[in-house]
Order: structure tokens, then sequence, then C-alpha cells
């Protein structure tokens, strides 16, 4: 009995020596400092294949998306679609409205300007001229801030991280166009469709043509109330205007502000005030409402794309619908963690959610527990169908283009969700092996920064690395 438990640890020593020396080789690819944790393991095997740092905490960036998407369909389901409407309690007159006008917004990523006014025509179809009433913008399904914590300041004017508001209209996202002026040092002046109700000041300095001063002075835009932008900084002068987006700040207001507008168009008027409501109340009658595409066709979009607003506003709906609560950012995080151990047996130990993006820097994860995550998937994707919904090296999404997998020789055989965030590398999915086996990997790879000189050239030790690995994965599985 003790020479083969003798034989057993010896051949275990020997296996975990050859595998730390495999990852050796692929670690020597990667800038120096950069750090790697990595798993790999067969579908239903007992024990991995490779075993590298997986208990070492990492930012999972975007890959926190696989996470946010199963307890979606275990909490939601697949057919689950966001409701925005607009309901009244008082009673239509000779075309008057008796009583409030309520709007009320659902969390609904992808509802457009068009569906407002889609909603508004219909409306009008049913006889009502005019409002005998206040105008309400109801955002309660959602409370507390729309920013979830840890994300980066300079981020939230970036339309990648617009906030997940319980009104979204054409995701919170609007462009502007940034004129130099004709003669140096004076303000440049910005244009905004005037169907964006927002207002945008600048103070942006016009400098001539090739001065050395544009080197270090940014463009920066400091967001104020009710989607009010101050553009500072400096532009060289140059013949096109520069055409810039940003983040709404206030998905309320911005609602609220094209609900009027397109009332207004619609010749419907209100004798009111634009009002938000944010405390719970008793729904009305429902005159007008559109519904989302089904969760599944959300979530396929979100992982394919790595959507941050389907992903952040789908992570607060969990929330609000397991506590019968507004979503919060608390609540999803709790809900997600007990979706996981009550229903999936999945128990996600000291791992820290605090939003579905994976933008917060907050956000820690160990590759062991993201295992259990795609095991589960991969043993339940006929009900699930899940895996289809993950970009497909070398076909879609964000691996269409991944030159370290093209170059491994494994496009069609990935399919996996990024994560990227500064110096950060994330891979979670799975993998079809020349044998025909089907593993599933995590590669939590951060701390990744070149010298200043090779920034052009940065992604060059990644693609060798990427290459390496997943084409011995590959080939030797």
């Amino acid at each position: 009995m003790r020479f083969s438990r003798f034989i057993i640890g010896l051949t275990t020593s020997i296996a975990f020596s050859v595998q730390a020396a495999n990852i050796d080789e692929y670690i020597k690819q990667l800038p120096a400092g950069a750090n790697l944790a990595l798993m790999v393991q067969k579908i239903g095997a007992p024990a991995p294949a490779i075993d590298y740092h997986s208990q070492q905490m990492a930012l999972p960036a975007s890959t926190q998306k696989v996470i946010t998407a199963l307890a979606a369909l275990i909490q939601l389901g697949p057919d689950f679609r966001f409701t925005t409407t607009l309901e009244t309690k008082g009673n239509v007159d000779n075309g008057i409205l008796k009583g409030d006008l309520i709007a009320r917004f659902g969390g609904d990523p992808t509802l457009k300007r068009q569906d407002i006014r889609n909603m508004v025509a219909t409306l009008k179809k049913s006889g009502v001229t005019q409002i005998d009433g206040n105008v309400l913008i109801d955002t309660s399904i959602f409370a507390s801030h729309d920013k979830a914590p840890g994300w980066p300041w300079n981020d939230l004017t970036q339309c990648f991280s617009a906030p997940p508001a319980a009104a979204i209209v054409d995701r919170n996202c609007f462009s502007v166009s940034l004129y130099s002026a004709q003669k140096p040092n004076d303000l440049a002046f910005i244009r905004v469709a005037s169907y964006y109700p927002v207002t945008m000041f600048s103070q942006v300095r016009t400098l001539p043509r090739g001065s050395a001063d544009a080197q270090y002075c940014e463009l920066d835009v400091v967001p104020g109330d009710l989607n009010r932008y101050t553009l500072t900084g400096c532009l060289p002068q140059r013949a096109d205007p520069l055409p810039l987006a940003f983040a709404i700040q206030d998905g309320a207001s911005y609602a609220g502000a094209i609900l009027k507008q397109e009332l207004k168009e619609a010749g419907i008027t209100y004798r009111g005030t634009l009002l938000r409501q944010t405390q719970v109340n008793e729904p009305g009658t429902i005159v007008a409402s559109k519904q989302s595409a089904p969760l599944h066709d959300l979530l396929k979009i979100m992982l394919k794309k790595s959507d941050n607003m389907i992903a952040d506003t789908v992570f607060r709906m969990i929330g609000h619908v397991r506590f019968n609560v507004p979503g919060t950012w608390r609540a999803g995080s709790d809900a997600v963690r007990q979706i996981l151990r009550q229903q999936a047996g999945i128990d996600i130990g000291n791992t820290i959610i605090a939003d579905g993006s994976g933008l917060s820097r907050h956000n820690l994860i160990a590759p062991a527990t993201m295992m259990q995550v795609l095991q589960y998937i991969a043993q339940h994707d006929n009900e699930l169908n899940f895996i289809s919904m993950l970009p497909l090296a070398g076909y879609d999404g964000s691996l269409q283009y991944r030159a370290g997998l093209h170059q491994a020789g494994v496009d069609g055989k990935v399919s996996a969700k990024t994560g990227s965030l500064q110096g950060v590398y994330n891979l979670a999915g799975f993998i079809t092996t020349a044998s025909g086996q089907r593993m599933a990997f995590v590669q939590y790879l951060s701390g990744y920064a070149v010298p200043p000189a090779d920034q052009r050239n940065r992604r060059i030790p990644l693609v060798r690395f990427e290459s390496r690995l997943y084409k011995d994965i590959y080939q030797t599985n």
C-alpha cells in the first residue's frame, strides 16, 4: 500500500513538474512582470490537465459576463423580456386624459427613440390630445447609483460605460462634432444635433497646426447636472470636424426630455410638470407598451459583442426579480451568488462580484471558480444553449480577429469570452481538440505592460503566448 502510494505520488509530482516546465515556456513569451493564472480541464473530468495558479484571485474583466449570463438564464429564463409602458390611473374624456401620464421604464438596454415615438403614436390613436396632469418618468425598477462601485472615473463619460439606468434611450450615448476655430487661441465650437436633449459648452482652445503644446493639452469632458457637459483642453487646427461621443449621465432626465419632444411632435399637450418618480407605485392602465427581444437573444449580443449595457441592466434585473426589490448592485451581486449556489450547486466562495459587465476593478475571481461555472455550462448546454452564444474564434464577435488563436490553427474550434482591461487579457471558454475532446479553459493574464517605445506592437508577445499555448492544447489532448 505504501509502495503504491509512493508510485502515485511520484507520478503526480512528475506530471506537475512537466506541466510547470511547459507553462514556463509559454510565460517566456510574455512581457516581464506579467501575471498568469491558467486552468484547462476536460468536460466532466475529475482533475485538470493544466493547473497553474488556479486559486489566484484575478480581475475577470468581461469574462464576468459568463457568470451574469448563466445566472440570468437560471433566474429570468430565456424568454424574459424587458418592458417599457405608458400608463395612467386617470380616464379619457373628450380627448383629455384626466390624470397623470406615467412612462414606466423597465431597464430595457435596447430601447430606441423610435420606440417612444411609436408608443406616443399609440396614445394619440387612443384619442388623447391633452393631458390634464403631470408626465411622470418612473424609474422605480432600479435604485441607488447607476454607476457600479469600482468603475474608473475617467471612463464614466465614455459610451462603453454609459450608466445602465432604468431609463435608457439609444444606449444613452450621443455624438457631437468639434470644430477648430479659424484663428489660433480662439475657442473651438461644438455642434450637437437638435434631437439630442443635451447642452454642450466649449472651453477648448484652438492650437496652430503642428503646435508642440498639443502633446500635453488633452481634450476632456466635465459632466454636470441635467446632462450638461463642458469640453476642455486643446484642439489643433484641422479642416474636418472631430467626431466625439459621450455617455448620458442622467438617464431619467434624458428620457423625459425625449418623451416631452415626442409628445409635442404628436400634438399632445400637458398642463402639468415633467417629474421623476422613484418610489414603487401600483401600476396603472397600460395605454402603450414596448418589449425587448427575448433574453436569450440579448445575451447572445452581450457575449458576442461584450455589451456592457446589456450585462449591467440584466445584472440589476436579476436582483430585482430574485428579491422583489428595486435592482441595485448589491441586490444583483447577492442574487447571482445565491442562484449559483442554490440552483447550480456552484459555491463561488470569496469571489467578489461588483457588477455584471466586468468593468469594475472591485471584481475578483479565481480560475478554479470560473472553471466550475464553465463545467456546469458544458454539462447543461442542451437546456441552456449557452456555448453557441459565445464568440467563435475566427468567425464572429470579439474572437473574430484574435491573432493568437488564428496562428494556433484553432479558428472554429474555440468558443470563449474575452476580457480586456488596462494590462489584462483574459479568455474563458471551450476548445474542441484535434481528437474531438471538448475542454474548458480559463486564462487570466494581468500586469501586461510593454515599454512606451513598443506600444504600437504591444500585442506581439500576447499573440506568441496564445498561439503556442492553444496550439499545444489543441494538438496534445
